[in-house]
């Protein structure tokens, strides 16, 4: 004859007895100190929350077609230094070859490197993005992101797709704004007129 579930029970229970309404019992939680995986994903996470000057966006951006022309002009540009600018007349100062590079690579170089010839008054750059043509997973990602992160710097006055023999559209002149340097110097220049 089989056995019911109740009886089941009470016969896997028989030799169990029930504590006290006295018995307190205490876990005592045993500390463990972090694995070394764990600190590393601390550093990490620490690491980023230090402060990045770098604000250019990783959003979202509307790709573009490989072949497309950049071309972007802030207001108070003259008609003729952009089209200077677009006929490649402005001597190139300083080259940043973007090719190979990954996303945040390609981000925090761009970045850097225009910061950086602002610094040093440099004011004409060819920037190389190539068209893209086989990234992954869409076309010209690179590009597209060149285009927007171009217009976020406030130093970027100007950009143009390059002449072919600077890369076509693979390629970007950019014209930036003065430094501080050049500013005052160009201030005191006037004044003594």
């Amino acid at each position: 004859m089989a056995m019911t579930d109740e009886e089941l029970f009470m016969a896997s229970m028989g030799d169990v007895t029930p504590l006290a309404k006295n018995n307190h019992i205490e876990l005592q939680k045993k500390k463990n100190s972090p694995t070394l995986s764990q600190l590393e994903k601390r550093k990490a996470a620490e690491q980023e929350l230090e402060f990045d000057a770098n604000y250019l966006s990783t959003e979202y951006v509307d790709l573009l077609d490989p072949h497309d022309l950049l071309s972007f002009k802030k207001s108070g540009v003259q008609h003729g230094v952009f089209k200077n600018l677009r006929l490649g007349k402005y001597q190139v100062d300083a080259t940043l070859d973007l090719h190979g590079k990954t996303f945040r690579e390609a981000r925090k170089t761009l970045f850097d490197f225009v910061t950086d010839c602002q610094q040093r008054s440099i004011r004409v750059l060819l920037i190389r993005h190539g068209i893209g043509l086989n990234s992954k997973p869409h076309p010209a990602i690179l590009k597209s992101y060149t285009n927007k992160w171009l217009q976020e710097m406030p130093i970027v006055l100007a950009f143009h797709s390059a002449l072919k023999c600077h890369g076509g559209s693979g390629s970007t002149y950019v014209l930036l704004t003065k430094s501080n340097e050049k500013k005052l110097e160009n201030r005191e220049q006037h004044a003594k007129r």
